[in-house]
């Protein structure tokens, strides 16, 4: 069956809701050695392509040619929430590539965090295309173009040189052929790529233990962007999301996109993880992504108590009370 159950919410113990998907996981070799539901099961990547859509930046190491901290490198993978902190290292980034924000193909938005966003309502702000999670990954490409002389105002085109280098890492990075790969276009008007489970997964792995690539420019590309998303975890959402809650630990790399997908690279264990929710959900991540470490027998326990910290596995009503509880009822295929 292509997705099972992965989570089932209770509330005063009548079944209410059920969460589907499907779960990889990879060893070294790109094997699939635990897997619940399909884990060839084609799926767009989303923001979890943003660590490989930067590889083609970090490899021409933009960062250093404009003098960017490591802070607003790590925006180049980022899908973040437009705290003040995101908002002053992009109007940053921007200074210093001389890049117009209007230039940003992202559309004007408000910020993803809800008390940023209520900020700015408060401060009578109109939307902004640096508000937008996007953003980073945006501003990247476009210095990119502007160092190698390429149109800075078409980097969005699928035909674009910027965006054939970003499939042909991904290609890489997943050991699949290029036109293998379907493409759409993602929210923030970037051509987007989707690849099976378990090429998600072995990415992922490649991102963690850059030692797998063979390619040397790529290999510290990966490297560098790998450990600046450890350095800077609250830059890659926020200081109450999933991807920072993972990062803050350093033997992972992961990012999750729109859609409930999510990739998982762990170094000491040198194994992978990727996951789909059909249903698109996020809020179930925690449960399920910490029910997956559990299984694996992870001993960082701080790392899972962050993600119950986050979503609980207990229902509260919005007066507190318990009133439910959600459960991983999944199991690995035979």
């Amino acid at each position: 069956m292509k997705f099972v159950p992965l989570v089932e919410e209770y509330r005063a113990g009548v079944l209410e809701n059920v969460h589907y998907g499907a779960i990889t996981v990879v060893d070294e070799s790109g094997k699939v050695i635990y897997a619940a539901g399909d884990p060839h099961h084609m799926t767009y990547l989303r923001s979890a392509a943003k660590p490989f859509q930067a590889i083609p930046v970090m490899k021409r190491r933009i960062d250093e040619i404009y003098g960017l901290t490591g802070e607003e490198t790590a925006l180049f993978a980022a899908s973040h929430r437009g705290e003040s902190f995101h908002i002053d290292a992009l109007e940053s980034i921007l200074g210093k590539t001389g890049i117009k924000e209007e230039a940003l193909h992202c559309c004007a938005t408000y910020p993803l965090n809800e008390d940023a966003k209520a900020q700015r309502h408060r401060d009578r702000e109109e939307k902004r295309r640096i508000f937008h999670n996007c953003s980073g990954k945006h501003s990247g490409l476009i210095a990119l173009s502007k160092q190698m002389g390429w149109d800075e105002t078409t980097y969005y085109k699928p035909e674009h040189p910027v965006q054939q280098e970003i499939l042909e890492a991904l290609a890489y990075f997943a050991e699949v052929p290029v036109d293998s790969i379907p493409q759409g276009i993602d929210g923030c008007g970037l051509p987007i790529f989707a690849l099976p489970l378990d090429r998600i997964a072995y990415s992922f792995l490649k991102l963690a233990c850059p030692d797998l690539i063979e390619d040397q420019d790529t290999a510290d590309a990966a490297a560098r962007m790998a450990k600046l998303m450890n350095e800077y975890p609250d830059i890659i959402a926020d200081t109450k999301f999933v991807c920072s809650a993972l990062l803050k630990d350093h033997n992972l790399t992961a990012k999750g996109g729109a859609k409930g997908v999510y990739g998982i690279g762990l170094r000491k264990e040198r194994l992978a993880i990727s996951l789909k929710v059909s249903d698109g959900s996020e809020q179930v991540w925690p449960c399920i992504i910490a029910s997956i470490l559990e299984k694996l027998g992870y001993s960082d326990q701080s790392t899972i108590e962050r993600l119950y910290d986050i979503v609980p596995n207990e229902i509260l009503n919005d007066g507190g009370t318990l009133v439910g509880e959600r459960k991983a009822v999944y199991a690995w295929n035979d």
